[in-house]
């Protein structure tokens, strides 16, 4: 059985580390730069998405070296490990499941969060977007994880927590499990279909272990 993580909001909280790299971007585009709490809604979504929402179509790829610039010298460092994460992860791979992460951050970058906080080892492997963008839709990159790994969605299952954890993975017949300690809401998840929503990480082994059962 396999499990799909997200990485941003699932694994690690990376907020002060992204929303400092798009006011870095923003402020040295000359544009007004809102404070972090305001920029919340940033994580989750592919970053040109992101950009073209705060800058039109125009400045996205300008506004994506300057991030990067600001997040690949010190940002990535700035994320905050979920508490009792490394512990379920272990759990779950001590009962049999193989992890692995399927985020819309270039896996460059995700690679590097993950070895940086001593969790790469956890994953059979880190998928994640490319720098050119191929892959950010959560849809796609699910899509080329179930066939470069030879995954079967129906013994496959998604744990995230924005919508496009959840419709990505129903593009390809993957049941999504919604996490509640992330940046996209109840309402959000459940909106677009997530099969159970955790309250914390502790419950994710009962869950996923009920779902594949299921399934």
């Amino acid at each position: 059985m396999n499990l799909l993580f997200d990485l941003d909001g699932t694994i690690t909280d990376p907020k002060p580390g992204i929303t400092g790299a798009v006011r870095y971007a923003l402020a040295t585009l000359g544009r007004p730069a809102p404070e972090d709490d305001d920029l919340a809604w940033v994580i989750g979504p592919p970053l040109r998405e992101t950009f073209r929402t705060l800058l039109g179509e125009a400045l996205v790829e300008r506004a994506i070296e300057l991030y990067r610039e600001q997040y690949g010298a010190t940002g990535y460092k700035d994320a905050i490990v979920i508490p009792g994460m490394p512990e379920t992860l272990d759990r779950l791979a001590a009962d049999g499941y193989r992890l692995f992460v399927a985020t819309s951050k270039p896996h460059f970058y995700a690679r590097r969060v993950l070895a940086h906080f001593g969790l790469a080892d956890r994953f059979v492997t880190i998928h994640g977007a490319e720098l050119d963008g191929t892959h950010d839709n959560k849809g796609d990159l699910i899509a080329h994880i179930l066939a470069t790994e030879g995954l079967a969605p129906a013994g496959t299952l998604m744990i995230g927590d924005r919508k496009h954890d959840v419709l990505g993975a129903a593009r390809n017949g993957v049941p999504c499990i919604g996490v509640a300690w992330g940046y996209g809401s109840h309402g959000e998840l459940a909106e677009a279909g997530a099969r159970h929503i955790c309250a914390v990480p502790a419950e994710l082994p009962q869950v996923v272990s009920s779902l594949l059962a299921a399934a």
